[in-house]
C-alpha cells in the first residue's frame, strides 16, 4: 500500500530544494504519493493565513509531512509557523542528527551524534509572557512537566537502543534553575535507570557547549529541554559544516513533520545555487520513520558519494561549481548506477 505525504514546498529556495528532493525520492521508487499543500507566504497571499485549515487537515489525514523552509513575517503579529505546527500536532520530539560529510567546510571529521529536543513546552511557551505596564520589565515563564520530560527522555533512550548507540547525555541547568530544569534532570535519572545497557551522562548546559566545541566525539545522543535544544542543535550543525547539512524531524504520537531547519534564503531564491542536502537528509529521516531504512541510508550514502566524487555537481556553498539541479542529478545517477 502506498503512503501519501503532505508536501509543503515552502518559501524562498523551498520550491527548488523540494523539487530536487522529490526527484531523488522518485528515483528510489519509495511508493510515495504526494499531496501538495500551502503554508507560509504563499498561503498568506492565497488564503489570508499562514497555515490554512485544509493544510492542517491534510497533515492530520496522512500523518506525514515533508516541509521546505517557511517565512514568518516579522513584526506583524504573526507567531512562528513551525511552533504552531508543533503545538497543533503535539510534535514533542525534535530530532536533529549532526553527521560529518566529506568535502564540507567543517573543523571536525567523523562526527555522528543526535540532539533530541523537547519541542512543546519549556521556555518557548507563550503562556505566562507579560510586559509590565511601565514597559521596563518583561516576564516569561518556563514550564516543564513530568509528562513532557519523561516522554522526551524515553524517546531519546529508545532511539539510542534501536540504533545501537551507547550513550545518552541529559543537558540541564539544575544547579541554578532548580525547579523546571531540576525536574527534567530528576526524571532523566529515573528513566535512565530503566536502560542499564546504555551509558547515562548528565551535563550542565554551559559545560556542554564548551565540551561540544573542544571534544564533540564524546557525545552520542543528547537529550534536553526546548531552549537548550534549540541552541545546542545549531551548535552541532556548526560542527559539521552548517545548517545546509542539518535536517530535523518533529515527531508526535499521530503525526510527524520532516524539514530542512535552515531559513528560506530569499536572497538566493531562483538562482539554483541552494544546497538541497538538509531537505534530502530530512527525507532520509522520513524514510527511516516509515520503515524504509535501507532507502534512507541510500540517500545518506549517495550524498557522501557525490560530495566525494562529483565536485563539479556540488553547490557553491560546499566548494563546488554546480547547481541545485546538478546535485540532484548526480545523486539520482548514483542511486540508479
Amino acid at each position: 500500500m502506498s503512503q501519501t505525504v503532505a508536501v509543503i514546498k515552502g518559501d524562498g529556495i523551498g520550491p527548488e530544494i523540494m523539487d530536487a528532493t522529490l526527484q531523488v525520492l522518485d528515483a528510489l521508487e519509495c511508493g510515495l504519493d504526494y499531496e501538495f499543500i500551502d503554508a507560509g507566504l504563499v498561503a498568506l497571499e492565497k488564503h489570508g493565513t499562514l497555515i490554512p485549515q485544509a493544510s492542517l487537515d491534510a497533515i492530520e489525514k496522512h500523518g506525514i509531512a515533508l516541509k521546505g523552509p517557511l517565512t514568518t513575517p516579522i513584526g506583524k503579529g504573526f507567531s512562528s509557523i513551525n511552533v504552531q505546527l508543533r503545538r497543533h500536532f503535539d510534535l514533542y520530539a525534535n530530532v536533529r542528527p549532526a553527521i560529518s560529510f566529506p568535502g564540507t567546510r567543517s573543523r571536525y571529521d567523523d562526527i555522528d551524534m543526535i540532539t533530541v529536543r523537547e519541542n512543546t513546552e519549556g521556555a518557548y511557551l507563550s503562556d505566562g509572557q507579560e510586559m509590565l505596564d511601565d514597559g521596563n520589565t518583561g516576564i516569561s515563564v518556563i514550564k516543564v512537566t513530568r509528562k513532557g520530560s519523561e516522554r522526551i527522555v524515553r524517546y531519546a533512550f529508545e532511539l539510542a537502543k534501536q540504533n545501537g548507540r551507547k550513550k545518552v547525555t541529559a543537558v540541564h541547568k539544575a544547579n541554578i534553575i532548580k525547579t523546571s530544569s531540576g525536574l527534567f534532570l530528576d526524571v532523566a535519572r529515573e528513566v535512565a535507570s530503566e536502560y542499564p545497557e546504555i551509558e547515562f551522562q548528565e551535563m550542565i548546559v554551559d559545560n556542554a557547549c564548551m565540551q561540544l566545541v573542544m571534544n564533540p566525539h564524546q557525545f552520542d545522543v543528547v537529550v534536553t529541554t526546548n531552549l537548550f535544544g534549540d541552541i545546542l542543535s545549531d551548535l552541532c550543525a556548526g560542527l559539521v559544516g552548517g545548517l545546509g547539512l542539518a535536517p530535523g524531524a518533529n515527531i508526535g504520537e499521530k503525526a510527524a513533520i520532516f524539514e530542512a531547519v535552515h531559513g528560506s534564503a530569499p536572497d538566493i531564491a531562483g538562482k539554483k545555487i541552494a544546497n538541497p542536502c538538509a531537505l534530502l537528509l530530512a527525507a532520509a529521516q522520513m524514510l527511516d520513520h516509515l520503515g524504509m531504512t535501507a532507502k534512507g541510508d541510500a540517500i545518506r550514502q549517495g550524498i557522501r558519494a557525490v560530495l566525494e566524487n562529483r565536485r563539479d555537481m556540488v553547490t557553491p556553498d560546499m566548494g563546488g561549481t554546480g547547481t541545485t539541479d546538478t546535485f540532484a542529478q548526480a545523486l539520482v545517477e548514483h542511486l540508479k548506477g
